[in-house]
């Protein structure tokens, strides 16, 4: 079983994830890293989901814009689901941000900050998480 599973919205989302990948690999934590969009690849996402969910302990979901990624994939997992909002477009993330925080009752999403700081809480966070299991 690995400790974390982190899923991006997309390749060019890597260069803000990465101090967060650092991190994880400093601590010694076991992770992947896959690329989905909830917009562009959705059927793709829930399959890989569905096969592989068992396969981890918390996942890491960040995402730009209307950041989708954090709630589908809480719909449809059972694991914790850590949203990061990232730096993109005209509102530089805030739009992620209150997107995330906006979830309906009954998708569970912790929401960081929006960016490099939002990325390392969410790792931090990730690991308390798996400490407490």
């Amino acid at each position: 079983m690995k400790d974390i599973l982190f899923i991006i919205g997309s390749e060019s989302d890597k260069q803000q994830v990465e101090p967060g990948i650092e991190i994880i690999k400093e601590k010694g934590l076991s992770y992947e890293l896959h690329v989905f969009s909830a917009h562009r690849n959705l059927d793709e996402l829930l399959v890989f989901l569905k096969e592989r969910e068992s396969e981890f302990r918390v996942i890491l979901a960040a995402a730009g814009l209307s950041a989708a990624l954090p709630g589908v994939i809480a719909a449809k997992v059972t694991l914790p689901v850590i949203g990061i909002p990232l730096v993109a477009g005209a509102l530089a993330g805030m739009d992620a941000l209150l997107s995330i925080l906006q979830l309906p009752k009954g998708i569970p999403v912790a929401t960081m900050g929006i960016g490099k700081q939002g990325v390392i809480n969410a790792v931090l966070l990730a690991e308390r998480i798996i400490g407490i299991k």
